[in-house]
């Protein structure tokens, strides 16, 4: 468990246990392959360990940052991956390197890639009903391990939840916690992060974080893996924002066409603005869905993939106060944001 005397007032940790090494980082590893994946501040490169030949993830993260000495949220991504380490749901962290520019995370590879792929896919090659309920019931699994040990994620979405394999389908990995943060009873953290999709209304409002936050996210997460669909996603950011305030959602029979109603009552008890109001991970790995016999669903029915609420890609930290438009407006025009990198 976390020391919580190591831990500032905004939730963050920079106390960390892994010995961070200073060695050139190629004298024991080769760079092999394409970039697996690339942010603002990181990039993602396949390597394998030149002593066993195993392969790993090796995360390039930059220290400074628009000007500004950012070590401390990379110590703090290290100690909530050290919190984790037990978890077989969240990925491995297997060692650090540090040179003048950069803090290199070796992580365990996860070869299957994003779920984000399914999420997104055609039919013939997207998620069945029973394949949502052993990946959602995985996530959270590792989620309930999270909060049991005060640590909140902020950042759930389908480009976060990785697979050890595509073909056949694997188990899932839970990666990124750069806006992960700690809690305890003492304080309260409010901060504007997340991406705009799939974050909580108190985030939105700058209310107290809590674990409830992640518990709305899985309730997005898993609208998506089911359906394809974005449930929030508007115009453009300000839509967005106003559809999570309002909890405007769309259960009708069209977007859920061959899934079960018990799906709908689980992303139901997650979508709540009232955080004290969301289930819990413990509540939700208890609820008649996630112990549905997987032979009473159709194993090869898939909700048809529309095109007007395609999830986007994206990468957005929030960091600045959200003004909320009093009106509505329409969120089924086709809508394709552009990745941000």
């Amino acid at each position: 468990m976390l020391d919580s005397s190591a831990m500032n007032k905004n939730g963050m940790v920079t106390t960390i246990l892994t010995r961070i090494r200073t060695e050139p980082f190629k004298t024991f590893y080769d760079l092999v392959g394409k970039e697996l994946g690339r942010g603002k501040f990181a990039v993602v490169k396949k390597c394998v360990e030149k002593a066993t030949g195993n392969v790993y993830a090796a995360k390039f993260l930059r220290k400074r940052r628009k000007g500004q000495d950012c070590r401390a949220d990379i110590l703090n991504e290290i100690a909530m991956l050290e919190a984790a380490k037990s978890n077989p749901y969240v990925v491995e962290l297997h060692e650090v390197y540090e040179t003048s520019s950069e803090i290199i995370l070796v992580l365990e590879c996860a070869a299957g890639g994003e779920i984000f792929n399914q999420c997104v896919a055609d039919n013939d090659e997207a998620f069945t009903e029973a394949d949502v309920i052993r990946l959602a019931r995985q996530i959270l699994e590792g989620i309930s391990f999270l909060h049991r040990n005060n640590v909140v994620h902020l950042d759930l979405k389908p480009q976060n939840i990785l697979l050890t394999s595509a073909q056949p389908l694997g188990d899932i990995r839970i990666v990124d916690f750069g806006l992960s943060r700690r809690m305890d009873e003492k304080s309260e953290v409010r901060e504007i992060l997340g991406t705009p999709e799939y974050v909580a209304p108190e985030v939105l409002s700058y209310e107290p974080i809590s674990t409830a936050t992640d518990m709305w996210s899985i309730g997005v997460l898993t609208y998506v893996m089911l359906t394809g669909e974005s449930p929030f996603l508007g115009q453009d950011k300000q839509e967005t924002y106003l559809n999570i305030s309002q909890v405007n959602v769309d259960y009708s029979e069209d977007t859920f066409q061959g899934i079960s109603s018990l799906a709908v009552e689980f992303i139901q008890s997650l979508l709540h603005v009232d955080p004290r109001n969301r289930s819990t991970a413990d509540d939700c790995l208890n609820h008649p869905w996630l112990n549905t016999n997987p032979h009473t669903l159709n194993p090869t029915t898939t909700p048809p993939r529309w095109t007007s609420r395609k999830p986007a890609n994206q990468s957005l930290s929030l960091r600045v106060p959200i003004h909320l438009p009093s009106f509505s407006t329409s969120r089924r025009i086709p809508h394709t944001p552009e990745k941000e990198t």
